[in-house]
């Protein structure tokens, strides 16, 4: 059980330190967070058997999915970091170390590549957006940070646990 809420710790504080970073991005590169209200309208249209969308902003709005978008957003957090820790094991846990964290935090970024921005009309790896480099550095940038914030996290979950 203590492993399970540290998972869901790690995951929720990893997804937080992403987050703050999107807000902070806005004022350092003049970049806008990302939007998980369209994450969320790409959920939400699965239901109903749509995948891929040409443009997933040119697709009819779906009630709720911004809340579908942010809820989808954590779980990811938390799944991710539960693969961090099914990986590296409760040793991880006890001792956090940086590579492993910013491993899975790189890796996780084949998730948008290959899966959410094709299925959203935006190609892989954003191939289809207006400028597709900076796209990707973005992207890589992202999860660079969520893997650090898997490793922050991992460290404040073990003050928090051995309290």
């Amino acid at each position: 059980m203590d492993t399970l809420i540290a998972i869901v710790c790690v995951g929720i504080g990893a997804t937080i330190v992403m987050d703050v970073w999107g807000v902070k991005r806005k004022y350092l590169l003049g970049l806008s967070p990302p939007n998980y209200t369209m994450v969320g309208r790409w959920i939400a249209h699965m239901k109903h058997g749509q995948f891929y969308h040409q443009s997933i902003k040119n697709s009819p709005v779906i009630k709720g999915e911004q809340t579908v978008g942010w809820l989808f957003h954590y779980l990811t957090g938390i799944i991710f970091a539960a693969v961090l820790i099914g990986l590296w094991g409760d040793q991880w846990l006890q001792n956090p170390t940086v590579g492993p964290a910013m491993l899975v935090g790189l890796v996780t970024v084949a998730a948008p590549f290959f899966i959410m921005q094709p299925g959203m009309g935006a190609g892989i790896a954003s191939s289809k957006t207006p400028n597709p480099g900076s796209a990707r550095l973005h992207s890589m940038i992202n999860h660079g940070v969520f893997g650090l914030g898997l490793y922050v996290s991992g460290l404040a979950t073990k003050q928090l646990i051995e309290l």
